[in-house]
Formats: C-alpha cells, sequence, structure tokens
C-alpha cells in the first residue's frame, strides 16, 4: 500500500490579503436644508398671561401655571389645540386639584375650529382656551 499526499488546493481566507480602498466621503446637505422653505408666518404678540400647551411634559406646564398665578397674577389663559387639547385639560386638572385646592376656578372656556394650511391643503384644526382666576386670598 502506498502513501500518497493529499495536497490541498484550497485557499486559506487568513491567508489571503485585503485590498483597503480609501473611504470616500460624499458631502450630503443636512436634512434642514433639504427641505422646502416655508415662509414665515407672522406671529403676534404672545400676551403675558397666556400659557401655550404643546408636547412637552404635564409637570412643565404645570410648573408654569403655578409659577404665574405664584408671582401675584389673578388670571392665566391656558391654549391648546389638536392633540394637546387633552393635554391641556390634564394640565388645568392637576394645578387646580393638586397645587390649588379650592383657591382655582376655571372662569371660562372657549372652543372654537382653526382652518390650517394652503389653498387645496387645508384642515380644520380644533382648539381650546382655559381661562383660569385664582380666588382673592
Amino acid at each position: 500500500m502506498t502513501t500518497e499526499s493529499i495536497v490541498d488546493n484550497t485557499v486559506n481566507p487568513m491567508s489571503e490579503k485585503i485590498e483597503h480602498k480609501p473611504a470616500t466621503h460624499e458631502r450630503r446637505e443636512p436634512m434642514h436644508e433639504r427641505r422646502e422653505e416655508r415662509p414665515e408666518r407672522p406671529r403676534g404678540q404672545i400676551p403675558p398671561d397666556t400659557v401655550f400647551i404643546g408636547k412637552k411634559p404635564l409637570m412643565a406646564y404645570a410648573t408654569a401655571v403655578m409659577m404665574h398665578f405664584n408671582s401675584g397674577q389673578s388670571q392665566l389663559t391656558v391654549k391648546a389645540r389638536g392633540q394637546s387639547i387633552s393635554h391641556a385639560v390634564d394640565v388645568v386638572e392637576v394645578v387646580r386639584r393638586r397645587f390649588f385646592a379650592g383657591k382655582l376656578t376655571i372662569k371660562e372656556v372657549r372652543i372654537a375650529s382653526e382652518v390650517l394650511g394652503e389653498e387645496g391643503d387645508t384642515r380644520n384644526v380644533s382648539t381650546i382656551e382655559i381661562v383660569l382666576e385664582k380666588a382673592k386670598d
């Protein structure tokens, strides 16, 4: 019986040299530059006795309301629109029940709709304004 040596013709992947190509960095424009620029809408002056409710945490707005009343003011309007309306109601109720128990009353609630968008792409958005009044000490 003769022994023949077996020759392995497969290439060991670890022994191959890997060519590294220099990375080509394409400069991309930031996202905000690629978007269409919208014309600035003129905004009126925000009254000092108004808090606009948005996407911040509830306690951020509750703190703003408390600071307003603790600074000596007796009236405040809480405004919200769209999906923030329920958030506004929560803010008012937390402040009224937890922090000013019995000392804060809802003087008036106004609801309305605003038409938003441009011609051809308009939609109605609900709005709410809740006027709060602090009882005199």
